[in-house]
């Protein structure tokens, strides 16, 4: 257990928990960052020391049956952890996936930072498909309870995420968003001759040129600026608060949360491999990750600052910084009998903000 003391030192400087909490918080990251899935028995196997797997594992239930994380803990860690702007581009989207039967559906509200979004806020739907309205409002509702909306730069969110109800709520609490609408979307004409599709208003657009409309449209009885360009095979169609020019340039940072979804998928831990179904344990393992996103992003960014990723043909990342991190961390961690002062420094770099 002594390799993970500088671990189990400085935590407790970001967390009010009892030692022996502490300490299996400390196992958990490093073991999930070792076998890189979410699977309950193959974390038991690597966690460090001498205890035999079948007692790491009664540990590991015991903790996401019995241990209550605060609610607010996660993001106020976060804000810890990383440098974050003074104002917030916040994303909003949902991320599903069936175990047998069962659909498992969290929606997620997540800050962008560095090319991938961290989660803050999230909550587990009862069903498989779309959220609704009351669902969005509760979730936007405890980031302001926390935070203000004085945080928040903008809100970015796909088609899905739109609505009178929601859009009056944002209007009232004065969150500036940034929101894709259906192509189908009816807005007014200038003119007060009737409605049209929101795709009329782009059709004649050469394709990939970005097209502002001069003046607010009435959506829903809401004054909103419209902004968007035609692609080859649909639009992309944005409505924002505030002048348009740089609605864009925002929501392209929506790409952000898929990044993060990757990341806790298929690129990281493999978070369909879960066999958790109940809701309050499935936040608690998104809580522990969102930790660990956090651990890999800073040691990412500082990697990068040392030696840049190399850019693909399109201009982007050949990788995450979450994953340019990762692969360091998990070389160390894999190895902490021989890499004591990398563990130690990279434990370090986490908690330096």
């Amino acid at each position: 257990m002594t390799e993970l003391a500088p671990l189990i030192t400085m935590l407790p400087q970001e967390l009010d928990w009892h030692r022996a909490r502490i300490t299996f918080l400390a196992q958990f990251l490093v073991a999930v960052i070792r076998v890189r899935t979410v699977n309950l028995t193959e974390i038991a196997t690597a966690f460090c020391g001498r205890s035999k797997t079948e007692s790491s594992y009664r540990r590991i239930q015991r903790f996401f049956q019995a241990f209550e994380i605060a609610p607010s803990l996660i993001p106020t860690l976060v804000v810890r952890l990383l440098p974050l702007d003074a104002t917030w581009t916040l994303c909003l989207d949902r991320t599903n996936w069936q175990l047998g039967a069962i659909n498992l559906n969290f929606l997620v509200l997540a800050v962008a930072h560095h090319g991938i979004a961290i989660p803050l806020f999230w909550s587990l739907l009862d069903k498989r498909g779309h959220s609704n309205t009351k669902e969005r409002i509760r979730l936007m509702r405890r980031f302001l309870r926390q935070f203000g909306a004085q945080r928040i730069h903008c809100l970015t969110a796909d088609r899905e995420f739109i609505g009178v109800l929601w859009l009056r709520f944002l209007r009232k609490h004065q969150i500036p968003f940034r929101l894709r609408i259906r192509h189908n979307t009816q807005l007014p004409l200038r003119c007060g001759a009737g409605h049209e599709n929101a795709s009329r208003f782009f059709r004649n657009a050469p394709l990939g040129v970005v097209r502002l409309l001069r003046s607010p449209r009435p959506l829903w009885g809401l004054p909103v600026y419209v902004v968007g360009l035609r692609l080859a095979q649909e639009y992309l169609i944005l409505i924002t608060d505030a002048r348009p020019d740089p609605a864009l340039d925002d929501y392209r940072r929506r790409w952000d949360i898929e990044t993060l979804f990757g990341c806790l998928k298929t690129h990281g831990f493999h978070l369909e491999d879960t066999h958790l179904t109940a809701h309050q344990r499935l936040s608690k393992l998104l809580a522990l990750l969102t930790i660990t996103c956090c651990w890999c992003v800073r040691l990412g960014a500082w990697r990068h600052a040392q030696r840049a990723i190399p850019l693909k043909s399109h201009q982007r990342r050949a990788v995450s910084l979450f994953r340019y991190g990762l692969d360091v961390l998990r070389n160390i961690v894999l190895n902490l009998a021989v890499k004591p002062h990398e563990f130690a420094w990279v434990v370090k770099l986490l908690s330096c903000t």
